[in-house]
């Protein structure tokens, strides 16, 4: 049995979602819910790694259960309870996880026939949130938005964002990992004020190779405040090598918001491309997503 979870947490206090010896990490605070409930030790699989002080609203994950962690799924459930113990699985995490916790699961559901959360995904959508001198600095607000000392030209740094869609090397925006390939779609990229003056980023691409959204962000930031032009951005990126001509930013902005599936009848396939990709050695690796 194959089980999906949709889950948010804030990533302020975890040190990323991938299991790190002696250290706290979302992937090990579900699966430790999970182990008390179901027993075993269920491994999840994750759409998006994220890294320390990065936070979702949109995470996926799948977990396989055995036919042991299948009789606890049911046990000690009522006769007359009409409730799908896949479905209420995710409120008993909940519990198990405490009041006011920083990491929640807001639904579980039996996965469709060839889901895989880190395969079969077509992509990943990120938010990353700014406040500049006009919003000023709200500390409310201070682990989930970064603040930039400074007026920020929100219409530049969108002209920046939008040159840069498309199918490109985005070596320069990528932190390197060997083997890893920086070959990405990005599919959409813009910027706006929300009702409270933050600035907000949707970036939304097939896959992210390390710390690219806070790069690409921090390239529109140098837009913003007058330090690149427009076209640098693109430019910098055809250079194809890391610069000190922007900042990487913080973490604490970066928001993991959605991830993109195909219809159910092309999970299998999607996943088995992807897997393809990897064996094949050319280091595509559709998972390797923004810290």
């Amino acid at each position: 049995m194959r089980i999906r979870l949709d889950i948010a947490y804030d990533g302020t206090h975890f040190r990323g979602w991938a299991h790190q010896p002696g250290l706290r990490t979302v992937q090990g605070t579900i699966e430790g819910a999970l182990g008390r409930i179901l027993g075993g030790s269920p491994r999840l699989v994750v759409a998006g790694r994220t890294d320390a002080g990065v936070h979702a609203s949109g995470q996926v994950a799948h977990v396989d259960l055995d036919e042991a962690q299948q009789g606890r799924l049911l046990q000690r459930r009522p006769r007359h309870d009409a409730t799908d113990p896949v479905d209420a699985l995710a409120p008993r995490i909940v519990g198990v996880l405490g009041q006011y916790p920083d990491v929640t699961v807001r639904r579980t559901s039996l996965a469709p026939e060839g889901f895989d959360a880190r395969f079969s995904a077509v992509w990943r959508r990120y938010a990353y949130r700014i406040a500049d001198r006009r919003t000023g600095y709200d500390p409310m607000e201070r682990h989930r938005t970064t603040t930039v000392r400074a007026h920020l030209d929100e219409q530049a740094m969108d002209a920046a964002a939008r040159s840069l869609i498309g199918l490109h090397d985005f070596a320069a925006y990528c932190k390197p990992r060997e083997g890893a390939t920086t070959i990405r779609t990005l599919l959409e990229f813009d910027w706006h004020r929300d009702a409270a003056g933050i600035l907000i980023a949707n970036v939304k691409a097939d896959a992210f190779c390390h710390s690219m959204v806070r790069a690409l962000v921090g390239a529109c930031v140098a837009v913003g405040e007058g330090r690149l032009d427009v076209e640098d951005v693109a430019s910098l990126r055809d250079d194809g090598v890391r610069t000190s001509e922007f900042k990487v930013l913080a973490a604490r902005g970066l928001s993991l918001t959605e991830v993109g599936y195909p219809a159910d009848d092309l999970l299998a396939l999607r996943a088995e491309q992807t897997r393809a990709r990897r064996v094949l050695g050319d280091g595509n690796d559709d998972t390797d997503d923004d810290d």
